[in-house]
């Protein structure tokens, strides 16, 4: 999987519940420009990065990162045929 297959709602889902980058950063114990690298999809965050980012904004994993629908198709090699 490239690093573009991966897409994440955190501006959107920060933004809802009234969040500055820099307090949602000092809610997880990042920077605020760690923050905005994520949400511009410059850096994929650590599964423990991941987890604290949902837990701040009480959400699950899921709803802050998942799977580019629109990604590059898998080879069918991948797929047994």
């Amino acid at each position: 999987m490239s690093d573009d297959a991966l897409y994440n709602r955190l501006k959107v889902l920060r933004a809802q519940r009234g969040l500055t980058q820099g307090e949602l950063a000092l809610a997880v114990g990042v920077s605020r420009k760690t923050i905005n690298t994520v949400e511009n999809r410059v850096f994929i965050p650590s599964t423990i990065l991941a987890l604290k980012l949902a837990r701040a904004l009480d959400c699950p994993v899921s709803e802050l990162f998942a799977l580019d629908p629109f990604g590059p198709p898998k080879d069918s090699a991948e797929n047994g045929g």
